[in-house]
């Protein structure tokens, strides 16, 4: 078990992570060639903020994904997370 279990795979939260850090940076991009009116600048800004806010958006999703409140859970992740806490209990 890797940092968090939720009912998100990582993998999916990893790739929702980049596609919106994708999102973020081209945004970025943008307001920054806005106000600074110099695409060396935004990309700078823009090149050197994705990779850090690609992990505190993966981090904050998996925590996320912990807190129970205004979370529904499927069937089939509830059989999931049986069977996983089956596994280690015996395991252990």
């Amino acid at each position: 078990m890797f940092l968090f279990r939720g009912v998100e795979s990582h993998p999916r939260s990893f790739v929702k992570a980049v596609t919106w850090r994708a999102l973020g940076s081209i945004d970025t991009f943008v307001l920054s060639l806005l106000y600074t009116g110099n695409t060396s600048a935004a990309g700078a800004i823009a090149g050197t903020e994705v990779f850090t806010k690609i992990f505190l958006f993966y981090f904050h999703e998996r925590i996320w994904s912990l807190i129970r409140w205004g979370h529904l859970t499927p069937p089939e992740a509830a059989v999931e997370a049986a069977e996983t806490d089956a596994e280690h209990e015996v395991a252990n």
